[in-house]
């Protein structure tokens, strides 16, 4: 059975001029609801019920949105109707923006950084659903269907070079989404931010005016590996236990498109970069990558930094 062991969305923001006053003596505006298929709470700090109200609506909408691009779980998203098709007409800008980061990295990273592991994700999947082990033949398939460079894609449209492929941006998306969010609040003047969806991204203090301290969590657990202070930058981690796709409890969600199998050199990457979608995406890659491959992806991207390791 597929496990996932994530807290999935929560925002605190903090309004201008709150230096110096205790978080308890602020106004806090909250709402409730369901994003990215999971239960999603955003608090504003210093910001009453009324004003907060449209920042809500807009940063709901703004997650819908790009659900309707990025989610597996939805038939007529435009991630599904590609993989559906093999090809997306006129794909949004959005999806294309997301491919072109992803091309950098699946070269920066040798390759470890590959959506086209969609097929071997599902066969898993599959498989654990039914109680049953994935065959070696199963395997070989759909490892043949893997391999970014046969995707081809420009404003016109998306399209896979072979039939049967398959992405996922699964192991980009959150970052991603982080970052569209962080502009939207930003739009509305927010001077000091906290976004957690999985991913996080911070800029300016916390509601008492010192710095956001944000904590790494072990996989499997609530607890914290390490502690660190972010300011303007994002935190992505990736842990390859963190959902388990097998009825055994031994095959992690993260596989090695090379190897064709679950990733085993890195349990736990946590990177940080001035964007979310960057430190999200290299913490994937950083999980599947050969053990010789991390400090030369590392130097590809000089703003981002390892943050945490574990082995």
């Amino acid at each position: 059975m597929t496990r996932l062991n994530r807290r999935r969305f929560l925002t605190i923001a903090a309004a201008s001029g709150l230096a110096g006053t205790s978080a308890g003596a602020a106004e806090v505006a909250t709402w409730r609801g369901i994003a990215l298929g999971a239960a999603a709470r955003m608090q504003l700090v210093g910001i009453d019920q009324m004003e907060a109200d449209p920042i809500f609506r807009a940063v709901a909408a703004e997650i819908a949105r790009l659900e309707a691009i990025f989610s597996l779980y939805r038939p007529d998203s435009a991630i599904s109707r590609l993989n559906r098709n093999g090809a997306l007409h006129a794909p949004p800008a959005e999806l294309l923006q997301i491919c072109s980061l992803s091309s950098t990295l699946h070269r920066a990273t040798k390759g470890a950084f590959d959506p086209t592991i969609q097929p071997l994700w599902r066969l898993a999947a599959k498989a654990a659903a039914l109680g049953e082990p994935v065959s070696n033949a199963d395997t070989v398939r759909a490892h043949a269907l893997l391999g970014w460079t046969k995707v081809r894609f420009d404003p016109e449209r998306i399209a896979f070079e072979t039939p049967d492929m398959a992405v996922t941006f699964n192991g980009i998306a959150q970052g991603f989404i982080t970052d569209r969010i962080a502009d939207k609040l930003r739009n509305f003047g927010l001077p000091d931010v906290l976004i957690d969806i999985g991913e996080i991204r911070a800029w300016g203090a916390a509601p008492d005016g010192a710095a956001w301290r944000v904590g790494i969590a072990t996989p499997m657990s609530e607890c914290c590996a390490d502690r660190i202070t972010l300011s303007n930058r994002a935190l992505a981690t990736s842990a390859n236990f963190g959902t388990i796709v097998d009825a055994a409890g031994k095959r992690g969600h993260i596989f090695n498109p090379k190897a064709g199998v679950a990733a085993a050199h890195r349990r736990q990457v946590s990177v940080s970069a001035p964007r979310a979608d960057l430190a999200d995406g290299l913490s994937t890659a950083l999980c599947a990558a050969e053990p010789w491959a991390l400090d030369a992806a590392l130097a590809e991207f000089p703003q981002a930094r390892l943050e945490h390791l574990a082995v």
